[in-house]
């Protein structure tokens, strides 16, 4: 089993930044892809950004050039740094653990923080 805690959401002005965090306990991290969702109201939850046990990053068009996706395998830890944010980036924000070589698969949620871009 793993637990995953977020931190670092909050409201911050159209243009500034935040930098999310996620701590994972457990065995798995380094031979998991790590990633973060988000879910706005109304709307079905989305990759933001993944990271792979090689370093290899994937992020959806809308952040692209904007969030930063890291992972500290010593820390079990991922973060998602993210500038230029809009008010479109509002959301709940989700850190996703999923294990390669495990049977059966497996996928780990955090329970979420929220990020409101507003003026």
């Amino acid at each position: 089993q793993v637990q995953l805690v977020e931190s670092g959401g909050g409201l911050v002005q159209p243009g500034g930044s935040l930098r999310l965090s996620c701590a994972a306990s457990g065995s798995i991290f380094s031979i998991s892809i790590m990633g973060w969702y988000r879910q706005a109201p109304g709307k079905q939850r989305e990759l933001v950004a993944s990271i792979d046990t090689g370093g290899t990053i994937n992020y959806s068009d809308s952040v692209k050039g904007r969030f930063n996706i890291s992972r500290d395998n010593a820390k079990n830890t991922v973060a998602l740094q993210m500038n230029s944010l809009k008010p479109e980036d509002t959301a709940a924000y989700y850190c996703n653990c999923r294990p390669l070589g495990i049977s059966p698969p497996a996928s780990f949620w955090g329970q979420g923080t929220q990020v409101t871009i507003s003026s």
